[in-house]
């Protein structure tokens, strides 16, 4: 695996770790294909009960690294539809992975990261976690559109129009995380977790897991999954002048000045 995503065996777990600390583990191209390894390693190895999924340094993910799309300047609907089919089918596999999932939280846990938190079975929280999907903001949009599935509809609408974080206390509140604890603690209220879980025979957690799946399914989030990815690719395919004003302001001053232009228009600094 490349150092940008770290795979550990620990017990009957699997440990994921992102691992771009100096940008807040954003998730680049790189980072995905080696996270669908890390999917596949785990769900083939019959040793793993729990596959865990956490981010080095202060943050879990601010998301999916914005430098990395300035750079490659997507313009039509048709490239942005295959460029964000794989930050689905990574979202979506992760979900549907036949084994129970954690993500251990901690920091930012932002747009396509709050995402994968989602799709996870469990989500434990420090108590400085923030979690959101701030897209709108620079005219984007959640790619993976899980969040009505797990919070309901009327705090999707207002943290999707918004853009606004929620902290790790309102989303134990929300049902988005099952427990909130001490940074200091966060692995071991995991650890905790995993020792509870492994003791179930293997096959039981699989086909539980698929009823789970199946179950979601039957409500129509597989659906609403690949309805959204057609908007999503018409929405980033727009061109507003806003998005067309930070990547200027990316290019010619970097992304940390496009990101700081992007949350004063809202009052406020969120990156």
């Amino acid at each position: 695996m490349s150092d940008v995503v770290l795979y550990e065996r620990r017990g009957p777990a699997a440990w994921v770790t992102l691992n771009r600390p100096n940008k807040l583990n954003a998730i680049s191209g790189e980072v995905v294909r080696r996270l669908r390894k890390s999917w596949r390693a785990a769900a083939e190895d019959d040793e793993v009960k729990v596959v865990v999924l956490t981010g080095a340094g202060r943050a879990f993910s601010a998301g999916y690294d914005i430098a990395e799309e300035v750079e490659q300047q997507i313009e039509s609907a048709e490239r942005w539809h295959e460029v964000l089919a794989e930050d689905v089918d990574l979202t979506m596999e992760l979900w549907a992975l036949p084994k129970p999932t954690i993500a251990a939280v901690r920091g930012w846990c932002l747009a396509g990261a709050c995402e994968l938190a989602m799709a996870c079975d469990l989500v434990v929280a420090a108590d400085d976690a923030q979690f959101g999907e701030p897209e709108i903001r620079y005219g984007s949009g959640p790619v993976t559109l899980l969040m009505p599935f797990v919070l309901g509809q009327k705090k999707t609408n207002e943290l999707l129009f918004t853009g606004d974080a929620i902290s790790a206390t309102e989303a134990e509140q929300l049902g988005l995380v099952n427990a909130v604890v001490a940074p200091d603690a966060l692995e071991d209220a995991v650890n905790a977790f995993v020792q509870k879980i492994a003791p179930t025979p293997l096959p039981v957690l699989r086909l539980t897991k698929l009823a789970l799946v199946r179950a979601q399914e039957a409500m129509g989030l597989r659906s609403a999954v690949s309805a959204n990815l057609d908007i999503s690719a018409l929405l980033n395919a727009a061109e507003t002048p806003e998005q067309q004003e930070f990547d200027r302001i990316a290019a010619e001053q970097g992304l940390r000045a496009a990101l700081a232009w992007r949350d004063s228009r809202y009052g406020e600094g969120l990156a």
